[in-house]
């Protein structure tokens, strides 16, 4: 059986890898700095974002994303409020507090960071002056930690609560394809760039060998902060590919309306399905196949998950017997000793895929 443990187990979607091959023989510029691939990648994303004056960078991976963007946002004495499962809190070995910067969660308990628990923070942490660590930006992710999708309305919210006080934002875009193509998604790419001061998008869950593409947008001072701090903090940090013209050949792929396929044939779409969105939208459309068909065999699902990552609340003798055929992962065990597993679909995910799943977990229930 194919595992369901991640979404980035497999090495890339064929026509990354084509344009990858064939900057193979290229001679190129390095560090992501005045390489054709880079350039071309850097003004395909802002246009997309809407934002021709965004500063556009290129990291390997997640967790250096996130340590390089909020130290550059932040400074000794501030922190930075999210969730208490966020992944800076949970699934970055400390990575962000060993650089000497303060995380500060809420207890929001569902994923999503709420105007209510960021102010019950804020005025904790402001309540004796210089004494506290000062929050100074908020951290949210779309999916979130639970698969949760932002909508519009949520998204405006925090903004418009973290913009009354002055607080930078910055979006973890990881599982980001996975979000805005999710059903019922009504958030955008543009609403997004024109809200934050920085986000980024990923790649090396969305059928890339790797790679991260940082948009700072914002014109406030913590953009301002993470403008001038980037190039120097992506080298300080680990963060700076030395042939980094492989990052923004792929970038080029994901996004350009017209390509080479592995097999030599050209292509061609229409704007809003690039490569980076048709992936994301099949890898969906399994997600869900795979919820529909666990819910139909009896599973309970945790949550409200609506882009590639599912969960359910099971016993601990199926959670033991779907992880070592489907390499499912377990994130929390309940007060009532039920274990909650997590499916991950992925870009190279069939449908046949997941009714081998579904056909397994049925012979379970």
């Amino acid at each position: 059986m194919r595992e369901f443990r991640n979404d980035y187990s497999e090495g890339a979607a064929p026509e990354v890898l084509a344009a990858v091959a064939a900057t193979c023989a290229e001679q190129n510029v390095g560090y992501t700095e005045g390489d054709a691939h880079c350039e071309h990648a850097r003004q395909l994303i802002r246009d997309m974002c809407g934002q021709p004056d965004a500063q556009v960078e290129f990291c390997i991976g997640g967790t250096s994303t996130n340590v390089i963007c909020l130290n550059g946002m932040l400074r000794d004495w501030e922190g930075v409020i999210c969730t208490p499962d966020a992944h800076i809190v949970v699934h970055e070995t400390g990575a962000l507090a060993a650089c000497g910067r303060t995380v500060l969660p809420t207890r929001d308990d569902d994923g999503f960071l709420s105007p209510a628990e960021a102010e019950r923070v804020w005025q904790f942490q402001t309540s004796t002056g210089r004494h506290m660590t000062i929050p100074a930006v908020i951290y949210i992710t779309n999916t979130t930690e639970l698969g949760g999708v932002w909508t519009r309305e949520r998204f405006d919210a925090i903004c418009d609560w973290a913009r009354s006080h002055d607080l930078g934002i910055f979006l973890d875009g990881a599982r980001l394809g996975s979000a805005l193509t999710a059903p019922g998604n009504d958030l955008s790419l543009r609403h997004i760039a024109s809200r934050v001061d920085a986000f980024y998008i990923g790649g090396t869950k969305n059928g890339m060998l790797m790679g991260e593409a940082v948009v700072i947008c914002g014109q406030g001072p913590h953009a301002r902060r993470l403008r001038e701090a980037f190039p120097f903090l992506v080298k300080e940090r680990d963060g700076l590919l030395a042939k980094g013209f492989l990052l923004g050949a792929q970038f080029e792929a994901a996004f350009a309306r017209e390509g080479v396929a592995a097999d030599g044939s050209a292509w061609s779409c229409e704007e809003g399905e690039e490569l980076y969105w048709q992936l994301a939208r099949r890898t969906n459309a399994c997600a869900a196949r795979l919820r529909e068909g666990l819910v139909a065999a009896g599973y309970e699902p945790y949550g409200n998950a609506g882009g590639n990552q599912q969960f359910f609340a099971v016993d601990p003798a199926r959670a033991d017997a779907l992880e070592g055929a489907s390499g499912c992962e377990t994130f929390y065990t309940l007060d009532d000793g039920r274990k909650v597993i997590r499916f991950v679909c992925s870009w190279a995910t069939t449908e046949a895929d997941v009714d081998e799943l579904v056909a397994f977990a049925r012979g379970l229930a």
